[in-house]
């Protein structure tokens, strides 16, 4: 076969355990990798697992891209084309799944694929990494990956990128690595340069990290505060104070925090499912810190239909100072948190968590307004929720043995 292919993307057709593209808008990424795949599918028998986070149909996965490329590169004869299932004469075949509704038990039928091709990776989740990966195990086999990355907290740009293993090839590209870069692609890259913010035309045509997602309510607090991102250590003069979000199937969520005067330090977050109090309290203790005041939300008054007990109860047994934070409105609180942010130090590794869940922390936006709503309740909200615990109870917290009541300040809307 006599097909142009940029010389950069050669080591597409050697050996390697991980080929990992990545970079903006119309840099040939998914392209190449879709030719790329179907010229080795044509060289020998490969069972093909074409992925990505969640694919609720056939229209969502990149089956349109390889049936175009296909026709382009003369191999119509050679590949059957079905609504589901692309397969080639010599046995070669391409399947199509999503990796969000998998289990660890219905991914095993993925162990005897030659090369999975995760697309869009920016958006698969850690947890279908920690799953898939270990499955596709097949000797020699091989794991594609494209996206254009989002933050660089993202688990596929962490795994495959800033941390990868040996046996990898990993290329950054953008428009200007792609010799098939047109004038009308240009004309819409330069429209893009002239009428975007300056982070969103990064993101989106030079494949740079952004500080946080688009429309994240800590978007620019969160950039602010990077260079307070560091090694944060605990201070055994000060208080550590321990503010909850509650939660049992959803998340619960610590946050652990020092005051120095005005200045908050940020020692250790962290977040966990399905565990009791008294098992968090445990956790605790083993640190031996020198414990302050644990700060619970509003219902953690509230009695447990099961115990008869509630929160605050549990935790004053297990022998802690227990303070509700009031019930007020989520928009007074978001404002409290972001004046809270000039304060605060965030310790680099322990807290990173929390860090990526205030990058993500964003509201919902209606397809018939477009105007931001609610914040969302998902993943990442558990930490924020907790954060915000913090902005209205951090006036509270003392380096005394004791501390004080606290008053609810209604600051407004945001």
């Amino acid at each position: 076969m006599d097909i142009d292919f940029p010389e950069v993307l050669a080591p597409l057709f050697e050996p390697y355990r991980i080929k990992a593209l990545y970079g903006g808008r119309c840099s040939g990424k998914s392209w190449n990798i879709a030719r790329a795949l179907l010229i080795k599918g044509a060289e020998k028998p490969l069972r093909i697992l074409c992925t990505r986070e969640v694919q609720k149909s056939i229209k969502n996965s990149v089956h349109k891209l390889l049936c175009d490329q296909i026709q382009a590169l003369g191999l119509g004869k050679f590949y059957t084309i079905t609504q589901t299932e692309i397969r080639g004469v010599n046995g070669t075949e391409f399947l199509f799944n999503g990796l969000s509704d998998q289990t660890a038990d219905s991914i095993k039928s993925f162990e005897s694929v030659d090369i999975c091709w995760i697309e869009e990776a920016q958006a698969v989740s850690k947890r279908s990494l920690e799953i898939l990966t270990p499955t596709i195990r097949k000797e020699g086999s091989e794991i594609w990956v494209s996206m254009n990355p989002e933050l660089d907290s993202d688990p596929a740009y962490t795994y495959f990128i800033l941390e990868p293993q040996e046996n990898s090839f990993i290329l950054k590209m953008n428009y200007t690595e792609n010799p098939w870069f047109n004038d009308t692609m240009e004309a819409e890259r330069a429209h893009a340069e002239r009428t975007m913010l300056k982070d969103e035309y990064e993101n989106i045509w030079l494949g740079k990290c952004k500080p946080a997602v688009s429309g994240a309510i800590y978007a620019q607090e969160i950039a602010e505060a990077e260079s307070r991102i560091r090694n944060v250590p605990y201070d055994p003069a000060l208080k550590v104070h321990v503010v909850f979000d509650l939660g049992w199937n959803d998340k619960m969520s610590l946050i652990l925090v020092q005051k120095q005067q005005s200045e908050l330090r940020i020692i250790e977050a962290y977040e966990d499912s399905h565990k009791t109090l008294d098992w968090y309290s445990a956790e605790l203790r083993k640190k031996n810190y020198n414990w302050g005041t644990v700060y619970l939300p509003h219902d953690g008054a509230h009695k447990d239909y099961k115990t008869g007990k509630s929160a605050q109860q549990i935790m004053q047994e297990l022998g802690w100072t227990v303070q509700i934070v009031p019930n007020q409105p989520i928009e007074s609180g978001i404002r409290l948190a972001r004046m809270m942010f000039g304060r605060c130090y965030f310790d680099k590794d322990k807290t990173e968590r929390l860090v990526a869940c205030l990058r993500r922390y964003r509201r919902g936006i209606p397809q018939t307004t477009g105007e931001p709503g609610a914040p969302i309740h998902d993943e990442f909200s558990h930490l924020a929720d907790a954060w915000r615990y913090v902005a209205v109870s951090v006036d509270l917290m003392t380096n005394e043995t004791f501390g004080g009541s606290l008053k609810y300040r209604n600051l407004g809307t945001v």
